[in-house]
Parts: structure tokens; C-alpha cells; sequence
């Protein structure tokens, strides 16, 4: 298994996230994205959007962090991952929209803008991200997952992005339930950190 990466992407963590939590080994490759790897002629034959992650598995390859994670649970997790019941596999999908939609365009382009100087709007971007967390704090005081009674890919798609708020300016202090589940994520078994996540139980 490889994994074309950048250590900083929010959305390559979530990868590599979900690869330490099943156990899996990989090989990593990094893609200076600085350089312009990522718009190279023999990356976008990998992946023609240009983007990370990439991951090439015994030739299978898959593009895009969310397609990657429906991979990855559905052929090395059990249906803890990504429930095979409709009612349950629909809701995994709703937090999966989030995660690409006020996650994405809110809290990941705001940080990008304070940390990687993106031209977006750093005031609208914040604002946004600020939406997905007013979704997410109710949603999560009456319950520890975002679905189910267990973890599943819906946290993961979630986690990285939330976590990397502060970086965006978007504080986390009024989220008391979000910070909560942050620190049960922190605690699963193989749980792998990133760059600018804090250790919540610090």
C-alpha cells in the first residue's frame, strides 16, 4: 500500500489516521506541493484534480480522502467503519457532506489562509467553519460519536479539520462537546497525531 502525502493536509491525515487505526502499514511518498508536484504530468496521471491524498493498493487507486476512507473501512475494517444498514450508512454520509461542505470551505480555508496565505476570505471562511461547529456541538451533547455507538468514518472524515481550528482562528472554547469528543478520538487505540493538533488531555 502507498500513500501519496503531505504532511500538513488535513485531508492526508485523515488517512493516515484511519490507517493507524485498522494497523495498516504503508509506504509513504511525499509531494512537495510548494514545488508543484501535485500539477506534474505523472501526478495528474495519478490523480488529474491535482490533489492529495492518493492511495495506490495492489493496484487499486483512489483519490480523494473521503473515497479513500469508504475504501479503506469497507475492505480492512468491520461494519463498525461504515454500517452496511441504510438508515445508518445514510447518516455516516450526512457528517461525510459536512466534512467537504462548512468543514472544507469553512475551518480548512481559514486555516489555509492564515497558515499557507490562501487568497480566500478569511472573515467568510471563519464564519462557515463556525456553522459546522454550531451543527456539530448539540449533535455531540447527547451522544459520543457522531453516529452510532461507535466511531466511524464520519468522525475521522470530521476530526482532522475540527482539531486544526485554532490554526484557522476559529477558538474551540465555547464547544465543550466538541472538545470532548476530540479527546475520546485522541484516545482510540493506534490513534496517530498531526502537526498543530493539540493533545487534549495535556
Amino acid at each position: 500500500m502507498k500513500l501519496h502525502d503531505m504532511e500538513l493536509s488535513g485531508n492526508c491525515y485523515k488517512v493516515r489516521l484511519m490507517c493507524a487505526l485498522l494497523g495498516l502499514q504503508y509506504e509513504s511518498v511525499a509531494v512537495d506541493l510548494w514545488k508543484g508536484e501535485h500539477k506534474s504530468a505523472a501526478f495528474l496521471q495519478l490523480n488529474p484534480r491535482g490533489q492529495v491524498p492518493i492511495l495506490e493498493d495492489e493496484g487499486t487507486l483512489i483519490w480523494d480522502s473521503s473515497a479513500i476512507l469508504l475504501y479503506l473501512a469497507r475492505r480492512y475494517g468491520d461494519e463498525q467503519w461504515l454500517p452496511l444498514e441504510a438508515t445508518k450508512m445514510a447518516e455516516v454520509m450526512q457528517w461525510l457532506s459536512v466534512s467537504q461542505n462548512e468543514i472544507l470551505y469553512g475551518l480548512a480555508r481559514a486555516r489555509a489562509v492564515k497558515k499557507f496565505n490562501r487568497p480566500w476570505d478569511i472573515a467568510q471562511c471563519q464564519a462557515l467553519g463556525k456553522q459546522a461547529l454550531e451543527i456539530m456541538e448539540p449533535h455531540l451533547s447527547t451522544r459520543q460519536w457522531l453516529t452510532g455507538e461507535l466511531p466511524t468514518i464520519a468522525d475521522i472524515a470530521c476530526y482532522s479539520y475540527v482539531a486544526l481550528a485554532p490554526e484557522g482562528g476559529v477558538s474551540l472554547e465555547e464547544f465543550p462537546a466538541i472538545r470532548l469528543w476530540l479527546t475520546r478520538i485522541q484516545a482510540l487505540p493506534g490513534y496517530v497525531g498531526m502537526p498543530g493538533i493539540a493533545d487534549l488531555d495535556d
